[in-house]
């Protein structure tokens, strides 16, 4: 599925589109090349979930958790990370296969431990400025 953001402006109506989409899946990696859109597009899917919680790129802490009220979303940043030891240190497992929704950003740097089933999301910006989700 492809879905287009003309401007920021839209980016929540995206948003809402993707969640949409979701289905049961859990596991999104989000790819695409520094400045395309990752961080601000993953923050007006929480929002469109109804995460009140502040939204930034977990760039440092490599995670962060955002609150549901009836569960978490777990928002990763692996664009730091050095070696593969560092993800495994970190517990991977516990929140990629917990059920809870992971929105992870730079996940061509751990491919060999995301799950199967995790969907891959491409951001790419187009000539005019836009964006297109893809997935």
């Amino acid at each position: 599925m492809e879905i287009k953001i003309q401007d920021l402006e839209h980016i929540n109506e995206a948003a809402k589109v993707f969640v949409e989409h979701i289905g049961d899946h859990t596991v999104f990696a989000f790819y695409g090349k520094m400045g395309a859109g990752k961080t601000t597009f993953i923050k007006a899917i929480c929002e469109e979930l109804g995460v009140n919680d502040v939204i930034t790129s977990p760039t440092f802490a490599i995670v962060n958790e955002y609150s549901l009220t009836s569960d978490s979303i777990f928002h990763f940043d692996f664009y730091r990370i050095k070696k593969l030891e560092e993800v495994y240190d970190m517990g991977f497992e516990d929140y990629f296969y917990s059920g809870a929704l992971c929105l992870i950003e730079w996940p061509e740097l751990i491919e060999e431990v995301l799950p199967e089933d995790a969907v891959k999301v491409s951001i790419t910006e187009n000539a005019d400025g836009s964006r297109t989700v893809s997935f």
